[in-house]
């Protein structure tokens, strides 16, 4: 059996993933379920980033520490995968002690092999990207990869030989041209990186804490390139006591990434790679990015879309569908709520939805809800036949390409023509007079139908399921069986269902989907306020506040206020008549001769026309449960709170 391993870029956790993100997993998880139903042994292996300033200084700005900040975000990653239903076989966060090890180990090699020194760095910082930039590298003054400003640095570093693999790097390029796809990103690097020769690279921060330590220098802190690229060996046991999977694994079949992080993974990477004399993977893919309404999707911008809304309102499927047939993978694509919905109910609702609803639903009502032999044939059926069996290697072709959307509309062009067939046999006029050839026809649409399940499979897997369980097929769907005829039973039963996807209403789904996105926004700025710290106050300023124990001896409804009570409460020789808003959680008759805490000297108020003198302690919690403060030990009422 053949292996097939395959990696997403390991992502920077420093916010909840939008659809840019989720594209690149998406597709990495259709093409692994691709080559798995091809008889693959594949390995998927996706993770998170997690050291640097920007979460340390995130963390910090919310009172968390860097590590309980990420692990509420990787939380949420893994929850969002999950959802989506992402069959990653390894998920590597930086902050695992086994990658530090690892990281720590790979850092000394490179230095003990003269591919890592120490010296000065003076040049331009771009915090937000945490990347030192040479005067020539910048744009305009500004970061060549953020746009932002620049500030100068010195800072003492350990250096990667970088420079030393040019020409190497030149010769993987021209020897391997498959090694880069597109090809335009190959040209982007070799046009602005490689042809002016590459500089040694910063690959430590001594104004950092948050990370890997060098183990030999602690003031420094290992930097992204070696500590987050290692993920793609690390994830596999590289350098670790059971290292089996990366024996049977590596070298990677393909990294697939943003366009924005080519430079990391063709440039840095593999010299990281000859360095280690470990072999390179075989490919990677860089895709473009899904813009919103033609301009990159951006927090600070407010154009962000999430996942989550779209998959709670339209499913799973309908999400992936999207995402993997409105973009090129290999080009920079624009997404709209409204193209999303037009996209919907043309190809899903329409093409494949109306079709598996007409054919089930004529099934149903001419032949008694079961599949029948085929008794006619002409052309309008072989025609049908070849494009149905011929449909598989055309769509293995486009993935191979991981040109998931020509895949896509091959699958669609073989729904599209067989919804034409339907009106082309007419069913419900052959029900009239013409059995033998009804029967033919429905089968020849519940057969391609079927042969419609196998190959959307890796793509919409619930989907697939809930057509073979309409068409009454129990078996789990088989690759090979999408392009071979006449694998439908004769005599099984349909199971006519509700439309896999219902027919949407432009203006009101519309309006759904852009309160939900702007909802789930709203939380999540939220979620990132600092922490507001609680105010302190001196033990003077505690000492003016007067405590004491209290009995309850009355307990009456306030006259005008619904949820207000009125005590009368005995302390000492002294009663009190104080308002309390309890009524929620207590019954007069619960509270009579009670012992609480109040406060005494609170300056007198009216609570809705009647007089309160003092304050009656509770504690609330998350839940809104409530309960009366009282002492551990009964104690005569009147006696002080010290």
């Amino acid at each position: 059996m053949k292996n097939f391993y395959v990696t997403t870029p390991i992502f920077y956790p420093s916010d909840n993933l939008h659809i840019g993100h989720t594209y690149t997993t998406v597709a990495a998880d259709v093409l692994t379920k691709f080559k798995k139903k091809q008889g693959y042994d594949t390995f998927f292996v996706t993770g998170t980033d997690e050291h640097g300033q920007k979460i340390q200084e995130a963390a910090t700005k919310i009172g968390k520490t860097p590590k309980e900040y990420v692990d509420v975000i990787v939380d949420s990653i893994k929850d969002l995968w999950k959802t989506l239903e992402i069959d990653y076989d390894k998920f590597v966060r930086t902050t695992d002690a086994d990658h530090e090890k690892v990281v720590q180990d790979i850092f000394v090699k490179l230095y003990e092999k003269g591919e890592i020194y120490k010296d000065k760095y003076e040049g331009n910082y771009c915090t937000p990207c945490e990347s030192f930039w040479s005067d020539t590298q910048l744009v305009d003054g500004n970061c060549p990869d953020c746009g932002r400003p620049v500030e100068k640095k010195e800072e003492e570093s350990y250096f990667f030989r970088l420079s030393k693999y040019t020409d190497k790097i030149l010769e993987l390029y021209k020897e391997n041209p498959e090694f880069l796809r597109p090809e335009s990103r190959m040209k982007e690097m070799i046009n602005n990186f490689l042809n002016e020769g590459l500089e040694d690279l910063s690959v430590t921060r001594s104004s950092m804490d948050w990370g890997v330590k060098v183990p030999f220098d602690e003031k420094h802190t290992i930097y992204v390139w070696i500590d987050a690229l290692s993920c793609y060996i690390t994830g596999l046991g590289y350098g670790m006591e059971n290292d089996e999977n990366f024996k049977k694994y590596w070298p990677g079949n393909v990294h697939l990434v943003g366009k924005e992080i080519v430079r990391f993974h063709t440039i840095i990477w593999p010299a990281i790679l000859m360095a280690l004399d470990l072999p390179l993977p075989k490919e990677v893919f860089a895709h473009g990015w899904i813009l919103f309404e033609n301009d990159k999707m951006s927090k600070s911008k407010g154009n962000v879309i999430y996942p989550e809304p779209i998959i709670e309102l339209f499913g799973i499927d309908a999400f992936k569908y999207f995402l993997m047939r409105e973009f090129s993978f290999g080009q920079d694509g624009s997404f709209s709520k409204k193209k999303f919905i037009q996209r919907l109910n043309s190809d899903l609702a329409n093409d494949l939805g109306n079709l598996v609803s007409r054919t089930t639903a004529m099934i149903d009502k001419y032949n008694d809800g079961i599949v029948v032999e085929i008794k006619t044939t002409d052309n309008l059926d072989s025609d049908l036949e070849n494009m149905a069996v011929n449909t598989l290697e055309k769509v293995e072709a486009f993935i191979e390409k991981y040109d998931f959307s020509n895949a896509l509309e091959e699958i669609w062009k073989l729904i599209r023509r067989t919804n034409k067939y339907i009106d082309e046999t007419e069913p419900w006029v052959l029900a009239k007079d013409n059995q033998d050839r009804l029967d033919t026809v429905l089968y020849n649409l519940a057969e391609t139908i079927r042969i419609v399940s196998v190959l959307i499979d890796p793509f919409m897997n619930k989907t697939s399921i809930e057509i073979r369980r309409q068409l009454g097929i129990e078996l789990e769907s088989n690759w090979e069986d999408g392009k071979k005829w006449g694998i439908l039973e004769v005599g099984t039963k349909v199971n006519r269902g509700d439309a896999i996807f219902p027919r949407l209403d432009m203006e009101k789904d519309l309006l759904r989907l852009e309160e939900a996105n702007e909802k789930l926004v709203k939380e999540r700025i939220e979620s990132k306020q600092p922490v507001k710290q609680e105010e302190l106050i001196t033990i003077d300023e505690f000492d003016k506040m007067k405590l004491k124990t209290a009995e309850i001896i009355s307990c009456e409804n306030h006259p005008n206020a619904d949820k207000l009570y009125v005590f009368k409460l005995k302390l000492g020789n002294e009663t009190r008549q104080i308002v309390s808003g309890i009524k929620k959680w207590y019954k007069p008759e619960d509270l009579i001769g009670k012992k609480v805490i109040v406060i005494t000297n609170l300056q007198p108020i009216k609570l809705r026309g009647v007089d309160s003198n003092g304050m009656i302690l509770a504690a609330e919690d998350d839940e809104e449960n409530l309960t009366l403060l009282s002492t551990l030990e009964d104690i005569k009422s009147g006696s002080t709170i010290s």
